[in-house]
């Protein structure tokens, strides 16, 4: 089984992350996941293939996010959160469909 990277181990002591990889393992998400929240303005650094972002920013924009995140237990109602859920998703496609509609018009 691979090891993965967590925020005490590798280059993650100094304050940064380097590669997808250690970014992944610190934040429990698949890669794909983690590209695809750096297209949505996770803060990263690019050098060209290189990427590296920082662990205090990355703890900062999790504290700061809207995004609803649960943790399931045993005796946690998953049909509720699941509601919950595609609400938030429902809400944020009609933001997002409003402001394409908006910069049409303008």
């Amino acid at each position: 089984m691979a090891h993965k990277p967590t925020p005490n181990s590798g280059s993650s002591a100094s304050g940064s992350l380097k590669g997808w990889k250690e970014i992944e393992g610190f934040l429990g998400l698949p890669i794909s996941a983690a590209q695809r929240r750096a297209r949505a303005g996770m803060s990263i650094t690019r050098e060209g293939r290189r990427v590296e972002a920082s662990v205090e920013e990355l703890n900062r924009m999790g504290r700061e996010t809207s995004e609803p995140v649960h943790i399931a237990t045993e005796s946690a109602d998953l049909s509720a959160e699941l509601r919950r859920g595609w609400s938030y998703v429902k809400k944020q496609k009609q933001a997002r469909k409003q402001a394409r509609n908006q910069e049409n018009v303008a």
